[in-house]
């Protein structure tokens, strides 16, 4: 079996059977395409690789100056892949098996405060062609806690007015509910009735709340890059993404003292160790308080 006609299966698995979003098999595909091409260039089998050529690979991808988070997530991936090959017995034995990650560190992501987050609000021209629709996008990354790929698929059925909630499919194509503030649903209420109403939208859209200038859902890219001006605009000069904001929901509730099982389930994370990143950022919040205030510090 070629390296292309085994990749083009577990890209079908991937989809079909274990029912993962399209950004997540892309990613799986991205990073065997790595270890497919550099053993394509050095004449290796798939069916005759072995564990030797798999270390010399995660060196090779050392020597690329790779980062041991980005060669983490590599090797992640082509374990998964040669799981698939011995599942559909391509192969008989697994070389990824005593394979270890390289170690990492915790990666705390960056916050914005709540001032950072009301100075990029106010530097949203709401007259302008779409400062409307911008401010709600801010808004509601940051009230709901949403993924960009939330985001862009929010339909306007499954937000909730009356009962102040909106349906999200996340991950997976698990859905989950999760409360809005009053405030966000006044935006999502101008924007849908006196703004959206407006637009000619383009066929399938009909539903979709977010839309671009052909009526159309927006894309990850378009997403990034309103918050990336808006960011620069306001002069913050953190490392600033629409998960960013995602981020500061969820450290802005812990630091408020919510329960660290609701905030699991508003940010829809099948794993609470996932969750648990934001104890060390609110560790943080309260360390800087302390060097702040204590008059030993």
């Amino acid at each position: 079996m070629s390296w292309e006609n085994s990749i083009k299966e577990f890209k079908y698995y991937l989809r079909v059977e274990r029912s993962l979003t399209n950004n997540t098999v892309d990613a799986y595909i991205r990073d065997v395409n790595k270890l497919s091409k550099y053993s394509i260039n050095n004449n290796l089998s798939i069916k005759l690789i072995i564990r030797e050529n798999i270390q010399d690979f995660i060196s090779f991808l050392n020597d690329e100056k790779i980062s041991a988070r980005t060669q983490a997530r590599v090797i992640s991936s082509i374990k998964s892949f040669f799981k698939f090959l011995i599942m559909e017995d391509y192969i008989i034995n697994d070389p990824c098996q005593l394979i270890q990650n390289p170690k990492i560190g915790l990666k705390l992501p960056d916050v914005l405060s709540i001032a950072e987050i009301d100075l990029i609000v106010s530097n949203i021209d709401n007259s302008s062609k779409h400062g409307q629709r911008n401010t709600t996008i801010i808004e509601t990354l940051y009230s709901c806690g949403l993924r960009v790929s939330e985001l862009i698929n929010l339909k306007i059925s499954n937000i909730k007015f009356l009962e102040k909630y909106i349906k999200i499919t996340g991950k997976g194509n698990k859905e989950r509910l999760t409360p809005i503030s009053q405030k966000c649903l006044k935006l999502l209420s101008i924007y849908i009735n006196e703004i959206r109403i407006h637009q000619k939208i383009k066929n399938g859209n009909d539903d979709i709340v977010f839309l671009n200038n052909r009526g159309s859902q927006l894309s990850r890219e378009m997403i990034f890059t309103i918050v990336k001006k808006l960011t620069e605009k306001s002069g913050i000069k953190k490392n600033v993404s629409p998960h960013t904001f995602r981020h500061s929901f969820a450290t802005h509730l812990i630091e408020g003292g919510a329960d660290l099982r609701a905030v699991q389930e508003m940010l829809g994370h099948e794993n609470i160790t996932t969750t648990e990143i934001y104890t060390h950022l609110d560790n943080d919040y309260l360390r800087s308080n302390l060097m702040q205030f204590h008059p030993r510090s």
